[in-house]
């Protein structure tokens, strides 16, 4: 019964549509402009950086959440399903007609009480990548592959192995069209925020 209530709860918080009530606070529906989705992204494009890195840390904060409730209530390895319930909440929220984001927030987030050594080492995979390219897309289909090989590589045993596959899959299936736009050389870049120029 605690494990049920555990993947409900999961999923339920995963589900948040943190980048859908931002563009709403704004008086935006975020899923009708610029890429059409509510992810974080495009918050960033459509609604600025400081909306973007607000709902960043809202998503990251669920797929956390959800890991950290699970892994006080019961054993393993009911936190990994707990992770891969918030991954898909995100992904398809009963809210939007199971419509979501493309779950790598969330499941980085969910990562940092799972496996924080892979975590710190995808995200500064994931930086660098953004940072030499501006495409968030590509940064998140490299950390997307890097994923498995690394949780092996770091010791890491079956189970967590197989999750980190599947996440790994939901998330270049979420990125197919990003993908097919990076190879045809169309695929929108971002700003980064530039340091303000020092008085003399």
């Amino acid at each position: 019964m605690t494990e049920a209530l555990c993947i409900c709860v999961a999923y339920l918080l995963g589900s948040i549509p943190f980048g859908y009530l931002a563009g709403r606070a704004r008086g935006i529906d975020i899923r009708t402009v610029g890429s059409r989705n509510i992810g974080t992204t495009n918050v960033f494009r459509t609604l600025g950086s400081r909306w973007g890195a607000a709902v960043l840390v809202a998503d990251v904060g669920k797929g956390l959440a959800a890991v950290l409730i699970a892994s006080a209530l019961v054993d393993d390895p009911w936190p990994l399903a707990a992770a891969g319930a918030a991954v898909v909440g995100h992904l398809a929220p009963a809210w939007l007609r199971f419509r979501g984001g493309k779950g790598v927030a969330v499941a980085a987030g969910a990562l940092i009480g799972l496996m924080p050594l892979v975590t710190a080492t995808l995200v500064l995979l994931w930086v660098a990548l953004v940072v030499a390219t501006r495409y968030v897309s590509l940064a998140s289909i490299t950390a997307a592959l890097a994923f498995t090989p690394l949780a092996w590589a770091l010791g890491h045993d079956l189970p967590d192995v197989v999750f980190a596959g599947v996440v790994s899959a939901l998330v270049l299936v979420r990125h197919r069209a990003n993908l097919a736009r990076l190879v045809r050389g169309q695929e929108l870049r971002i700003e980064l925020p530039r340091a303000a120029p020092r008085g003399r």
